[in-house]
């Protein structure tokens, strides 16, 4: 009872004294099972959650601490990192539910970094998609392309396993890039704004992911013995790792500038439009031969071509409202390092024609390895 009323207590001392916003706690599969979610798949039985593995008492504190941060704040913000998948996890305390806002979807990031491991030209549409959007209905998600686990420890981040060392010497704009570079920026932009899209009601950007930053973070370590007798190298307590290059970015003369006004553009088109937190989400299409994904969300419609090669001329896109569509974002684009294909000055008008399970259609023009959003103006 005292380790649970210290707990409470320090929750709402940062509240109070450091005006906090609200919370991420980590880890909590950990706590909620007496397993702590080790070697256990979760299937979604109900059985699983709730039973002689669930930690009752650990589950109470979550629900405490939930309904304390809502009742002293209601506008404080809890995210939890759960990878089982616990029925009720955002449901409010007074529901019955452990009383979170988010969860975090931290399967998304552990995914990206599966398919990068692979040729995109084996990348299936169907598991991208899936993985995306598996979570609960109604379930408020936090979705991130890479994260700490990726860029820290002992990774790659998501550019460099695009690009590796061709990052060192082919990023200036004055001089030519090379196909790994033209690759890895267009892949890139297209895996964050389809997370961004697809993966839940929040996006998580993580030091420097924003404009693809080229290398690792390690902090200074030291040989480190481990139980069974073993020696983990450290890295000399060296410091080269230990920094983010903000300013690669900011720097218009080099690519990385170009990946840093991707990531503000996908920002101004939530800020415009509201997608993320829109009921409505459609997928369409997730064609595996033509490595197409098209999907439906607010007033938006997504159309991702993650063919290495082919561009899809008069393309059908399925869409449900009528009217007039026009380009609100693409990746393909000139001030985002793409290679501007596209003529954003082109109406897109609808017709009664039935495609992909919708009622209506329009036709694009989809370049290879671009995405491009559609917004409905009329």
């Amino acid at each position: 009872m005292q380790v649970l009323r210290f707990l409470l207590s320090n929750a709402r001392w940062w509240l109070e004294e450091y005006k906090f916003d609200g919370f991420r706690f980590d880890g909590v599969t950990s706590m909620m099972y007496t397993h702590h979610g080790l070697q256990v798949t979760f299937t979604g039985n109900y059985g699983e959650y709730f039973g002689f593995a669930t930690d009752v008492d650990a589950v109470v504190y979550l629900m405490l601490v939930n309904d304390l941060i809502h009742g002293l704040y209601p506008d404080a913000v809890a995210i939890g990192e759960d990878v089982s998948g616990m029925p009720t996890f955002c449901i409010p305390v007074q529901d019955g539910g452990v009383g979170f806002d988010y969860r975090l979807h931290m399967a998304v990031a552990d995914k990206w970094i599966e398919l990068l491991k692979q040729s995109d030209e084996s990348w299936k549409m169907g598991d991208i998609v899936h993985t995306l959007t598996n979570r609960r209905w109604s379930e408020k998600c936090v979705t991130y392309a890479e994260s700490h686990d990726q860029a820290l420890v002992g990774d790659k981040t998501i550019a460099f396993w695009l690009m590796d060392k061709d990052m060192y010497d082919f990023m200036a704009l004055d001089r030519p890039s090379t196909p790994r570079i033209d690759r890895g920026i267009a892949l890139h932009k297209m895996i964050r704004l389809v997370t961004m899209g697809l993966g839940g009601e929040g996006y998580l950007n993580f030091m420097g992911n924003e404009f693809g930053h080229p290398e690792w973070i390690d902090f200074p370590r030291g040989p480190q013995v481990l139980p069974n007798g073993s020696v983990l190298p450290g890295n000399n307590n060296s410091y080269d790792k230990c920094r983010r290059r903000f300013d690669l970015g900011d720097a218009d003369f080099l690519r990385y500038h170009g990946m840093q006004e991707f990531d503000q553009a996908m920002h101004h088109l939530e800020e415009r439009y509201g997608f993320m937190t829109s009921e409505h989400q459609y997928v369409s299409r997730k064609h595996e031969e033509d490595k197409v994904i098209i999907f439906e969300r607010g007033d938006l419609v997504f159309v991702f071509n993650f063919h290495w090669s082919n561009s899809f001329f008069d393309y059908r896109v399925g869409c449900s409202k009528p009217g007039k569509y026009k380009v609100a974002l693409d990746s393909d684009d000139g001030l985002f390092g793409g290679f501007s294909r596209l003529d954003h000055g082109v109406d897109y008008f609808t017709t009664e024609h039935p495609h992909d399970n919708r009622p209506r259609s329009f036709s694009v023009y989809a370049p290879s390895r671009t995405a491009v959003v559609y917004a409905l103006t009329e």
